[in-house]
């Protein structure tokens, strides 16, 4: 690949700017742009490290398959400005990271963090919840229906019903379950006025890092008291596992124990959550796809793999070379800082037919959503399944389906989704 290697100012701020997320079509032009004409450039704006945006889909599975090569810790893992950078490193005694989940790890910590909770999110282990999570999505079908034939899909259905689903295998109890959705949403909504803490525009708050550092202090006393009471009463959950849990023979840290819970506990429901809505969305702009799988419900898996592609729910995660290497023909140098461009990646001519279209009988699907390699999502089977039981129960008793007004996105470019969708059903 020759030419220029700068990404143009405008493409560049599209790529991080929480406001473009939210109208969607200008973020997909962006990508368009960059994977024709640079599909990996750099973004060089003050007041940021200089960045690559991996744009294509075979360079991000490049990436993602080199975990030597392109690690996760070493500098901030989502992207932040340089004065987010100093203000977090200042915090913490320098660590580039105000948590340390598994997105955060490189080996050899990964792998070993990773098989603590491993075995609960596997496909023979999770079957045995099937029972449990159909009854959960029967009860809020059955809240759909009484709603008389119009609601806001995500705050009626989708943003509760995976929370419970996640909140009953972690151990939290459903009285506490908004108290969960209200922290998850003003963690990764922390770049949208309706969502973050302060309700305010990012911009213009000054302590927007200080908000999200709160939230992140609320967490971890929440489930320190989780924690506390696990160690003494272990029980039949995660949390017990993460309470109890030993890496090389020690306990694991406080810090690292909570920071283990709100992984699980935020991305274990808020990413589903806007799949599912993704699914509804798609099918209310595209009726033809609503109708084929009205006629054949053996494409509800189908409609799961394409919503979650269509959606995208995680926009991006950051990588940083650990060596000097070449990728699609540029060099990259030891520590430069690479924004893994999920969306654009789902969105590849090469990979996907008419991209942009909602297909849920598209076949082969093969997103990234869900990322590849080391850090493939460790919950990537139960949010499917959660998916495919929801609509298993709500596809034969929809009749018709069309939106009731003016649907919106989340301002987010790290995590997000549909955050409000109006739509008008009949039930038969």
């Amino acid at each position: 690949m020759t030419g220029d290697i700068s990404i143009p100012a405008d493409i560049a701020r599209a790529v991080i700017t929480p406001n473009v997320y939210a109208e969607d079509a200008p973020l997909h032009d962006a990508f368009r742009w960059l994977r024709a004409h640079n599909p990996l450039g750099l973004a060089e704006l003050e007041g940021i490290y200089p960045f690559w945006v991996v744009s294509k889909h075979a360079d991000i599975l490049e990436v993602s398959r080199q975990n030597d090569l392109f690690h996760s810790g070493d500098m901030p893992t989502t992207f932040t400005t340089i004065q987010g950078d100093e203000y977090v490193r200042q915090r913490t005694g320098g660590s580039p990271h105000l948590l340390r989940t598994l997105v955060q790890m490189d080996a050899p910590d990964h792998p070993k963090y990773r098989l603590l909770t491993q075995s609960w999110f596997l496909p023979q282990n999770i079957r045995s919840l099937e029972d449990r999570i159909r009854g959960i999505a029967r009860k809020h079908v059955e809240h759909m229906a009484s709603l008389g034939g119009e609601c806001d899909f995500v705050n009626d259905v989708a943003l509760t019903y995976p929370l419970r689903v996640i909140m009953e295998i972690l151990g939290v109890p459903p009285e506490d379950e908004p108290r969960m959705l209200k922290l998850t949403q003003e963690l990764f909504g922390a770049g949208d006025p309706d969502l973050n803490r302060s309700r305010s525009n990012v911009q213009e708050n000054p302590d927007a890092m200080g908000d999200l550092q709160a939230v992140i202090a609320d967490f971890f006393m929440y489930f320190k008291r989780l924690t506390d009471d696990r160690k003494a009463n272990p029980r039949d959950d995660v949390a017990s596992v993460i309470a109890n849990g030993k890496i090389d023979g020690q306990p694991i840290n406080d810090f690292e124990a909570m920071s283990y819970y709100v992984i699980v506990a935020t991305a274990g429901h808020d990413t589903t959550s806007s799949s599912t809505a993704g699914a509804v969305w798609g099918m209310c702009q595209y009726p033809q796809a609503f109708a084929k799988v009205k006629a054949d419900p053996a494409l509800i898996p189908g409609l799961v793999d394409e919503a979650i592609r269509w959606t995208t729910p995680v926009k991006h995660f950051m990588r940083s070379a650990t060596a000097d290497t070449e990728l699609r023909g540029r060099k990259i140098k030891k520590g430069d800082w690479l924004w893994l461009a999920y969306p654009s990646g789902n969105r590849d001519e090469e990979v996907f037919e008419a991209p942009d279209e909602f297909r849920p009988d598209r076949s082969p699907n093969k997103h990234l959503a869900f990322g590849y390699g080391a850090h493939l999502c460790l919950g990537q089977h139960l949010a499917k399944m959660e998916m495919r039981i929801l609509f298993e129960e709500l596809m034969p008793r929809l009749t018709s389906l069309e939106f009731a007004g003016e649907p919106a996105r989340a301002t987010a470019a790290f995590v997000g989704g549909p955050k409000r969708l109006p739509i008008r059903y009949r039930f038969a």
